[in-house]
């Protein structure tokens, strides 16, 4: 069974039986986070879109551990550029490796890097390991096509950004969630700052009045699916 552990804002890792990825690994200056990007252990670095507070560490962790980018073709050029092994994939493209399978999804957002640089389009992740389908939607609004997302995967686990002004806010995650039909939700990206300040008891007790399953996940704290 993989396991999910929550490093913060979007950042998460997950281990499964042969491999461990890392999710938007925004560690260095993130005021939530208690890791450090040194000291990460993976094989692959994921990446929903190109902005600071995802690309984060990403080429850091990926150089240091000779792990592979797997990100959208702008975006996992831009990696490249910089020294980190790659796998490039585009907006519906998919990839079977030896551990399992990763798609992108749409995702409506923006995706530049700090410097200025256009990262491809942004992106959720559908990642799937061990037999089971992990759903990361990236920073996005809401979107009807996630019903589509549902229907064609069995989502067992899905992560909603809850933080609205960058993102969906509560009321909109809850929606993408009844859209979505997973297994179970946890909430992501909200409380990194005051601007994306959000209750997550409060969209846990609302999508399980729906009869959604979920929890938060603190910091640091871990979800076996």
């Amino acid at each position: 069974m993989p396991k999910l552990t929550y490093l913060g804002h979007a950042a998460f890792i997950v281990e499964s039986s042969s491999a461990r990825f890392i999710i938007d690994p925004f560690l260095t200056g993130n005021p939530v986070a208690t890791r450090k990007a040194g000291d990460v252990k993976v094989d692959f670095v994921l990446l929903s879109h190109a902005h600071g507070d995802h690309l984060g560490d990403a080429i850091a962790i990926a150089k240091a551990n000779d792990a592979t980018v797997i990100a959208a073709n702008e975006l996992a050029l831009y990696c490249g550029s910089k020294g980190a092994k790659v796998h490039p994939l585009h907006i519906g493209g998919g990839f079977s490796f030896p551990f399992g399978r990763v798609k992108l999804t749409i995702a409506h957002h923006g995706s530049v890097t700090d410097d200025g640089t256009y990262g491809g389009e942004p992106a959720g992740i559908l990642l799937t390991v061990d037999g089971k389908t992990l759903y990361h939607s990236g920073d996005t609004g809401l979107f009807l096509d996630m019903q589509l997302i549902g229907e064609m995967n069995k989502i067992d686990v899905a992560l909603l950004p809850i933080g609205d002004n960058y993102t969906m806010g509560i009321v909109d995650a809850v929606r993408a969630a009844e859209l979505l039909k997973p297994g179970f939700v946890i909430p992501m990206h909200y409380n990194t700052w005051d601007v994306i300040k959000a209750d997550p008891d409060d969209f846990i007790r609302r999508i399980r009045a729906k009869g959604i399953q979920g929890q938060v996940v603190p910091v640091d704290g871990s979800y076996q699916y």
